[in-house]
């Protein structure tokens, strides 16, 4: 049997900056493996100290938004800027098509080939959480290495927007120029979450109707209560594929960054997010359990099939679930 690595050895490593052994430690917190979890556990805390310094930046879209080519082109202009950037991706759909953000490095060329960034996959898994849960601990291996931007990138769709803003800083949602029919499909959960909106592809042909979205963006915005008490979103224009507002969109992160923790409300953010993050984890260890367990295993499908059928009251089957888990 293949011998456990040692969590010290492997934090110094990852602190030096050890691309192959950081992508070890990330393949060990993906692992599903009691002994490897057990690993990762005390390899994260080894390393706690040092996490924390990066800012952690969401990154959503409509489909068709280009997310991946302004994900590249943003990206590649911060490593020049003398940044470390990590793009990290949150899919919930990966334990059905493999991950898409596989096809997503295709379109990535610069950042895959650049000496200070790193492109990682999200781990196929059977739940949202579960994917989040991982990309949140490799999050944190990501910043100990010294990738001081972190890129989260929602693949999939749904609550994957959700589960990426409870892990980020500052949440960018990309939009397509055109707005008019559109904004009326566009979920207005996504518009709450926002702290930038950048109308992408704004650039030759598209710049008009981009300036015309930019507007029914900030009107929508200015008829919803604004979350924060010291941020309204700014609306933006850019181009991925130009390279056109991308540094117009780095000042106004560096300015939210800057009001937030003039506030305290970025620190505020992270602690809750930590305490936040403790409770799904714990929700996913306990829905492994309930997996897992022999006794439960053979009982759940009877007790499923009563409550279906209306034998027995959904609260009476917990009760007796909780009886065999003992709590």
């Amino acid at each position: 049997m293949r011998a456990l690595p040692d969590p010290a050895e492997l934090a110094e490593a990852v602190r030096a900056g050890d691309r192959a052994v950081l992508a070890r430690a990330i393949t060990l917190v993906e692992s599903t493996r009691p002994e490897h979890q057990a690993v990762a556990r005390r390899l994260v805390q080894i390393l706690l100290p040092h996490t924390g310094g990066s800012i952690r930046i969401g990154i959503t879209g409509v489909p068709g938004a280009g997310k991946s080519t302004t994900i590249d082109t943003f990206g590649a202009n911060l490593t020049a800027a003398g940044h470390r950037v990590a793009v990290l991706a949150v899919d919930p759909s990966s334990s059905r098509t493999g991950g898409s953000i596989l096809g997503d490095k295709t379109r990535m060329a610069r950042l895959v080939n650049d000496a200070n960034a790193y492109v990682r996959p999200s781990p196929s898994s059977g739940t949202l959480g579960g994917v989040a849960a991982k990309t949140r601990e490799t999050m944190l291996l990501c910043e100990a290495a010294g990738f001081d931007v972190i890129l989260v990138e929602t693949v999939g769709v749904g609550q994957s927007e959700t589960a990426v803003a409870d892990m980020t800083d500052l949440f960018l949602v990309l939009m397509l120029p055109g707005a008019g029919d559109e904004l009326q499909g566009i979920k207005k959960g996504i518009l709450e979450l926002a702290d930038i909106i950048a109308v992408n592809k704004a650039d030759g042909d598209g710049a008009l109707r981009a300036k015309a979205a930019a507007a029914e963006y900030r009107a929508a915005l200015h008829i919803m209560a604004p979350k924060s008490r010291v941020w309204s979103p700014p609306v933006l224009m850019i181009s991925g594929l130009a390279n056109q507002g991308l540094d117009a969109l780095w000042e106004q992160i560096g300015a939210f960054r800057a009001k937030t923790e003039a506030s305290g409300d970025f620190a505020a953010k992270r602690r809750a997010q930590g305490v936040k993050w403790m409770w799904t984890m714990l929700h996913e260890r306990l829905a492994e359990r309930l997996k897992r367990d022999p006794v439960l295993k053979a009982r759940l499908p009877a007790l499923e099939a009563d409550v279906a059928s209306g034998r027995l009251a959904p609260m009476v089957a917990v009760e007796e679930i909780a009886a065999v888990l003992g709590i």
